[in-house]
C-alpha cells in the first residue's frame, strides 16, 4: 500500500463525510451528537488550508465559507 499524502487523506474524508450526509439511511437517523458531521468537516477545511498556507499567515476563515472571492 503507497502511502498517501495528508493532503490526499483530508480530501479522501471530506469526500466520506460528504457520502454519509447525503446518504438515504443517515438522513433517516435520529441522531445528534455533541460533534456534528459538519463540524469534522469543518475542522478538515481548517487542516486542508494550513496545509496549504506556506506563508505562516493566519486563515481567512470568511473565505474558506465562502463569504469572500
Amino acid at each position: 500500500m503507497a502511502t498517501r499524502t495528508i493532503q490526499e487523506l483530508v480530501n479522501q474524508s471530506l469526500e466520506t463525510i460528504q457520502e454519509i450526509r447525503n446518504h438515504p439511511q443517515f438522513k433517516t437517523l435520529n441522531y445528534q451528537p455533541d460533534v456534528t458531521l459538519g463540524d469534522a468537516q469543518q475542522a478538515l477545511i481548517e487542516l486542508r488550508s494550513e496545509l496549504l498556507n506556506l506563508h505562516g499567515e493566519p486563515l481567512n476563515i470568511f473565505a474558506l465559507e465562502g463569504f469572500t472571492s
